[in-house]
């Protein structure tokens, strides 16, 4: 796979909490240039990238992030005004604490809430597999494809770890054939992206892709 093809996958990511403006466009028009899947960004600048873009690149933007302890109401209200000023696609994060009490249906239930709400865009979830036993990453799977969401996703970048290549081949051979594969955190190579690619993920969220390219000029 070339590079033109892989960063075609790439969400082209800054959630820095310390971001600025002029730092998310320069990330907007670097991801057009290099024609990324999409930015990743603060929800706080969803509506001014939407305008900037004017439908140029689609826009990412991340709920209940990084820790994912927010209740469902305020995921959902977060999900509404995010869609309302412009985001394609949402990155929401489960709440770990329910996991680990093994309270599987309540987090299906969320998961399947914001996709309600999220319609026909895309909604990805974030279950932080550094964080998770092989099993509850294996329910997971099963809640995020009962759930309907559109993809399951490793890491908010956040935590302790990024994605692994055995992630990714759990969740290949444990969710729905309609669920693809995000991996995010810690992909800086395209050595490494290609390999993430070929065990079965559909979209990388990284920055440094974009950057190497751009760097070798």
């Amino acid at each position: 796979m070339n590079r033109k093809e892989l960063l075609s996958r790439v969400d082209h990511t800054l959630l820095s909490q310390t971001a600025t403006w002029e730092e998310i466009r320069a990330l907007c028009d670097d991801a057009v240039a290099y024609k990324a899947a999409s930015v990743c960004i603060p929800p706080s600048y969803v509506k001014r990238a939407k305008e900037y873009l004017g439908g140029r690149m689609a826009v990412c933007t991340v709920i209940g992030f990084p820790n994912g302890y927010n209740t469902t109401a305020v995921k959902v209200f977060e999900t509404e005004e995010a869609l309302r000023e412009g985001a394609d696609e949402i990155d929401m994060v489960v709440n770990l604490g329910d996991v680990r009490m093994g309270e599987f249906d309540k987090v299906t239930e969320e998961i399947r809430v914001l996709k309600k709400i999220c319609g026909e865009k895309i909604l990805k979830v974030i279950i932080e597999t550094c964080l998770l036993t092989e099993e509850e990453k294996k329910a997971l799977c099963k809640a995020v494809t009962e759930a309907g969401a559109d993809y399951i996703k490793t890491s908010t970048g956040f935590s302790t770890a990024g994605a692994t290549f055995a992630d990714i081949e759990l969740f290949a051979a444990h969710v729905g054939p309609e669920v693809k594969i995000k991996a995010a955190g810690g992909i800086s190579s395209f050595e490494d992206a290609e390999k993430f690619v070929s065990l079965g993920a559909d979209r990388l969220g990284t920055s440094r892709l974009v950057k190497i390219v751009k760097a070798e000029g």
